[in-house]
């Protein structure tokens, strides 16, 4: 009641109205921020420019600003300004945006779909297909080590395949255990240069399995030294 009093004797005695402001009307903030992507004109309190015109870039109620991009000529980009909304008398929608702007509501057409190479698909399963089982073919797992790097040695630079234990060269040298050079036989009809290539090409693959066991040094594993004996005999004096 005393605060009541004294608010009253402080207006002249007088009650103070309060306006009632309409319901339906919005404030600046969401104005400018519906308003995103139209062209409009502002009315500022600032003296250097007071009314700026431009195309609604961004407004934002958080920080209170706004961005204005403003046209310099049809060959340059745009300036864009940011004012503080509080410094915005009024502003004027000269234009709403383009139906064709960023700002638009996404297409809700849904694409077609185009159908599926099926046949090329399965051309390239096959054709992986077909790699797996040539790489499969040329691993021999009843044979040792040395047969099998005989076998990849001589597959780089001749056409070579399995036979049982046996290795195939060019469809026309046999090469038996223990794959030496002279383990090499030509069938009926083959020219002797192709069972002599086959033959130094396996003697180059088996001396170079050679310098490379040599060239692996073994360690030396050092001496223990001996360990005397204790003397475990009785004691003089004791």
């Amino acid at each position: 009641m005393a605060d009541s009093k004294r608010q009253n004797a402080g207006a002249g005695g007088k009650a103070v109205a309060t306006p009632n402001m309409p319901s339906n009307m919005l404030s600046l903030e969401s104005a400018l921020v519906g308003a995103i992507g139209a062209r409009i004109r502002l009315q500022t309190t600032h003296s250097s420019r007071p009314n700026i015109e431009g195309t609604l870039f961004t407004a934002c109620p958080l920080t209170n600003l706004v961005a204005i991009a403003v046209p310099t000529s049809p060959t340059t980009p745009p300036v864009h300004h940011i004012l503080p909304i509080s410094s915005i008398q009024n502003f004027t929608l000269i234009s709403t945006p383009p139906t064709s702007n960023s700002f638009a509501s996404p297409p809700t057409t849904t694409p077609a779909i185009t159908s599926v190479p099926s046949a090329a698909l399965r051309a390239r399963a096959d054709a992986a297909v077909a790699r797996l089982k040539e790489i499969a073919s040329k691993k021999n797992k009843a044979v040792g080590k040395e047969a099998q790097d005989l076998f990849d040695g001589l597959s780089r630079t001749l056409p070579t395949r399995w036979d049982g234990n046996n290795i195939v060269v060019m469809d026309s040298v046999v090469v038996t255990a223990p794959y030496r050079g002279e383990d090499c036989r030509a069938g009926s009809g083959v020219p002797v240069q192709t069972l002599n290539r086959v033959r130094k090409v396996v003697d180059n693959e088996r001396k170079r399995f050679a310098d490379r066991e040599r060239k692996v040094v073994v360690p030396a594993v050092p001496a223990v030294p001996a360990i005397p004996a204790l003397h475990t005999g009785p004691r003089k004096g004791g």
